[in-house]
């Protein structure tokens, strides 16, 4: 037996995050629930941010963690990125200040459930975006990054850290950190997913 799924405008999807007690993503008429983070992703996330926003004190960038809704119009998607930067000032759509559509630079935490996605399918809806230029894939079960470039020549360049005592350097701002603050208090024994 079929079940048939419901079609939602990016409208209805809109309507319905601002009533609902968890956050969800928009992908093409389907919305999907997001799962809760471990404890691990959120101190990964939150030391990223914590270093990189002090780092770009008082600089034209701004930068946000988890909360603020990304449009991405090519692929109708609507995502909640784990930490983006945006150079100058946001582009925002609809009337409110809750979505923007211009990062810079996107950092994602991944779990086992999220991995595949964030690195496939996701990667290429950032890509549509035309001011995005680096993408930061953090794991958060073991010393593991990866950073994807864009080149002035429309290429990514692809560079892997697995060492804990690796520095990660960002390309498209000035900022680096090395793999223990960057997991800092991150105790890879408990990473079991939820």
């Amino acid at each position: 037996m079929q079940t048939q799924t419901r079609y939602y405008t990016p409208e209805e999807y809109l309507e319905l995050e601002e009533k609902a007690e968890y956050k969800n993503e928009y992908r093409d008429g389907d919305i999907v629930l997001m799962t809760g983070g471990t404890t691990n992703h959120n101190k990964i996330a939150g030391n990223f941010y914590a270093d990189l926003k002090f780092a770009l004190k008082k600089k034209n960038y701004d930068v946000y963690i988890g909360d603020v809704r990304l449009w991405i119009p090519r692929y109708r998607q609507y995502t909640y990125p784990d930490v983006m930067v945006i150079q100058g000032e946001p582009i925002y759509t609809g009337a409110n200040t809750t979505t923007v559509m211009n990062p810079l630079l996107i950092a994602e935490v991944s779990s086992k459930s999220t991995s595949n996605y964030d690195q496939s399918d996701k990667f290429l809806y950032y890509r549509s975006i035309p001011e995005f230029k680096e993408y930061i894939l953090i794991n958060q079960y073991q010393y593991h990054v990866m950073q994807y470039v864009k080149t002035d020549d429309g290429k990514w360049i692809f560079t892997e850290y697995e060492s804990e005592s690796d520095i990660l350097k960002l390309q498209t701002v000035d900022f680096q950190i090395d793999f223990n603050d960057l997991y800092e208090q991150v105790n890879f024994k408990q990473s079991i997913e939820e």
